[in-house]
């Protein structure tokens, strides 16, 4: 998930690492393109929190809801639930805190997304991935005080009675993967992870935190569902800068190499893997202005434009390859990638 990612970034991103006439960004290889509406039950402009729901549960959301009904408190099963009781293994990445809206949506139900601790305790103790690694520290080491919906932030005891190993930097996360860890919480950060070309050695990049996951899951033999999110692409977005931006493309982009790489190691992982990118919105009504009259240059960021500070309601591209990629490749609400994707679980 390139959070926030309109058609214009890809341009802009492709561009400046590669020249108008270069090789295009990993995930415009695969071959299955088709693109979705994104509007909310409530909003035809989405915030992340609805917008994921509508991919982990196939229902429309109000803007702000975690897969959650407000009203009557009734909440449908995520996609990572489904794929748990399939037996498969489970695992959420993202350069936020984990506990925001995207990641949340797939592992929690709250009525809204700013309920971050209660976030933190359903994924320890009810949907439970086997890999948790983002920012977001406070709402697990008990520093943060009580959240919308009441809960507390002392959750990671929790996470360790329920059988997690904690890591807090990428040296320590490579002991336990080579140890043999099946089950891991990361947590690098006290909030979100520093911008991609900022981040310090100590800590993972989001190809690193992918490939890292990618060694823990695989090793289910019943197969795996993971959530991967380059988060801050959309807060690039909605500040309407193009250097973080190219930034954080650079590292989805990378971290789109290291999976695409993972299923290029077997026939096997080729024929059963399903890899599907999409943005749960555009941000910033972000536009490519030049240079006109001459040529754009790779290095060189090109002339932007924005229309806002915030999310547009354009639609968003699908890129996608494997099993079931093939009826992604059309014109699609959000909703419809819950049932293409659990269909593909199947």
């Amino acid at each position: 998930v390139p959070d926030g990612m309109g058609l214009a970034y890809v341009t802009a991103a492709r561009t400046f690492l590669n020249g108008p006439d270069g090789n295009p960004l990993a995930f415009e290889t695969m071959p299955v393109i088709g693109y979705q509406r994104t509007h909310s039950a409530d909003s035809f402009v989405t915030d992340s929190a609805a917008a994921a729901s509508a991919w982990a549960c196939g229902e429309k959301f109000d803007n702000g809801e975690i897969c959650y009904h407000g009203p009557d408190g009734t909440y449908p099963r995520t996609l990572l639930e489904l794929a748990r009781e399939m037996g498969k293994a489970t695992g959420l990445v993202a350069t936020s805190r984990i506990t925001h809206a995207t990641p949340a949506a797939f592992g929690a139900h709250v009525v809204h997304r700013d309920c971050e601790n209660s976030i933190a305790e359903d994924m320890v103790t009810v949907t439970r991935p086997d890999v948790i690694l983002g920012g977001g520290a406070r709402h697990f080491d008990g520093t943060q005080g009580i959240d919308l919906c009441g809960g507390l932030s002392d959750n990671l005891p929790s996470a360790i009675s329920n059988g997690y190993e904690f890591v807090a930097d990428y040296p320590d996360l490579l002991t336990a993967i080579d140890a043999g860890t099946d089950r891991i919480i990361g947590l690098f950060t006290s909030s979100h992870m520093p911008a991609h070309m900022d981040l310090p050695p100590d800590l993972p990049t989001l190809a690193e935190m992918s490939a890292a996951a990618l060694d823990i899951l695989e090793e289910d033999k019943d197969g795996f569902f993971i959530m991967i999110e380059g988060s801050q692409i959309d807060w690039a977005g909605h500040a309407n800068d193009p250097a973080y931006l190219m930034g954080e493309m650079i590292g989805f982009n990378e971290a789109v190499q290291a999976v695409k790489a993972w299923v290029n190691d077997s026939p096997s992982r080729i024929n059963q893997t399903l890899i599907v990118v999409v943005a749960d919105h555009e941000t910033g009504g972000f536009a490519v202005n030049g240079p006109y009259g001459t040529q754009a240059q790779a290095g060189v960021i090109i002339e932007d434009g924005w229309t806002s500070g915030n999310h547009t309601a354009i639609d968003t591209i699908i890129w996608s390859q494997g099993p079931g990629s093939l009826a992604l490749g059309a014109a699609l609400d959000n909703t419809d990638l819950f049932r293409i994707i659990l269909e593909a679980m199947k």
